[in-house]
């Protein structure tokens, strides 16, 4: 039997159209919502000339404002509940490393005080963080 040429032969290409739209739409996205993207809670961070921090894991950030309210990430912490929150996140992680993130306004023995339940806890590396000198 001849071959009739009948035009509903399989074809064997790959359309990659709708994934390279897919992948631009992704792209763009998020490219518009990363720089809305901040870690932990706003305050008014003191200025000084320091370098920066270098840091193997990602750090855990402990963030004091200026109502003296304290936050690990973006989550309330109760003051008397710091040392034992902060032990069980440390519990199954290498490197114990926090960054402290404190408002000007606060007062030194209060972030003495929180530095001292922090270390408490078996913190390894405590980092504060600042803003450069404009």
């Amino acid at each position: 039997m001849a071959h009739t040429g009948d035009s509903k032969s399989m074809m064997s290409d790959i359309n990659v159209t709708p994934f390279v739209d897919v992948m631009l739409v992704l792209l763009i996205i998020f490219m518009v919502t990363a720089p809305m993207m901040t870690q932990g809670v706003e305050v008014n961070l003191p200025q000084t000339t320091t370098t920066r921090v270098k840091t193997q894991e990602d750090p855990l950030i402990l963030t004091v404002n200026k109502a003296q309210e304290i936050f690990i990430e973006t989550h309330r912490i109760m003051p008397e509940d710091l040392e034992i929150k902060t032990r069980s996140i440390f519990e199954n992680r290498r490197d114990k490393e926090l960054l402290l993130k404190a408002d000007r306004d606060v007062p030194y023995g209060f972030i003495m005080q929180v530095v001292a339940k922090v270390k408490k806890a078996g913190v390894d590396k405590l980092g504060m963080v600042t803003e450069p000198v404009e």
